[in-house]
């Protein structure tokens, strides 16, 4: 099912499903900003990461004395979300462990996503509560997909990624397994712009560490359109998008890394975002500018 939101800037739809932003619609020119997940291509549009961010090594988690099988990225972006309250400019979806969920991950939780409104700026917050009798440890991130080009009037090389602050972006390489082995590359040396073309995604993502910038935005050359994502509060900046010139490109602000290579199959001793005590939240906001 979905939702909506407005204000005189912008109409945000947000979908049940993964609890993901479906649409951004600038309102002073029509611009639909998200990519409308196309199942040829990508079919997601803006997934969330959780209970963990990547992958995890022979694609398993030991916890709680049982083995589980874990996907990329976790499982809640493949599952329904439940309304729980809308106001004009604000949204909150939630998920509760259950049945389903116990199955994928031994731990009791609720998942709250807040999307809230303000001027040309959407905020969306994670909220995780650990409802569970035992120490929670968890990965989380954002992954949304930002539709290029913005018109029919420009094509995608009339873009590009701008940092806010002069950056020599140090990338942790997780080829070929999705996995981390302590391998790093530079994306550029003293850079404040990445031009968008059809090699940036040759060899997958970008997964950038110890960014200077407040923001990180995709703008339009020339004209100052842009989506602009505030990066400031996290460790990890990931850029992704399909081999070839890109239709779409994913910002994503994530709290958690994918395991490493030689690493241990035991959740406890995956590096986590956070570990949550019983009856403790912990929470993350993303906020995104479709600035003119």
């Amino acid at each position: 099912m979905d939702y909506s939101i407005e204000n005189e800037y912008l109409k945000v739809t947000v979908t049940t499903f993964g609890a993901q932003l479906k649409s951004v619609i600038r309102k002073c020119d029509g611009v639909e900003h998200m990519w409308q997940a196309d199942p040829e291509v990508w079919r997601f549009s803006a997934p969330i990461m959780f209970p963990h961010t990547g992958k995890v090594v022979d694609g398993v988690i030991d916890v709680k004395g049982k083995r589980y099988e874990a996907g990329q990225h976790g499982f809640v972006r493949l599952m329904e979300h439940s309304f729980v309250e809308q106001t004009q400019d604000s949204l909150t979806l939630e998920i509760c462990s259950n049945e389903e969920t116990l199955e994928k991950f031994p731990f009791e939780f609720r998942l709250l996503s807040t999307f809230t409104l303000e001027n040309d700026t959407l905020h969306h917050t994670l909220t995780v509560e650990n409802l569970d009798d035992e120490k929670m440890p968890f990965g989380i991130g954002f992954h949304p997909g930002f539709a290029l080009p913005f018109d029919d009037a420009h094509k995608a090389t009339d873009y590009e990624l701008r940092f806010s602050e002069v950056e020599s972006p140090l990338c942790v390489n997780c080829l070929p397994l999705g996995l981390l082995h302590g391998d790093c590359y530079y994306l550029g040396s003293n850079i404040q712009t990445i031009p968008i073309d059809e090699h940036l995604f040759d060899n997958d993502s970008h997964c950038m560490v110890n960014l200077k910038s407040q923001t990180l935005g995709v703008y339009e050359k020339g004209t100052g359109r842009g989506v602009v994502v505030n990066i400031q509060d996290f460790p990890y900046v990931l850029l992704w998008s399909k081999p070839g010139m890109p239709k779409y490109v994913c910002i994503e602000p994530w709290e958690s890394l994918p395991s490493p290579e030689n690493g241990s199959t035991k959740w406890e001793e995956k590096p986590a975002a956070a570990i949550l005590n019983p009856g403790e939240a912990w929470a993350t906001t993303m906020s995104v500018s479709f600035v003119r």
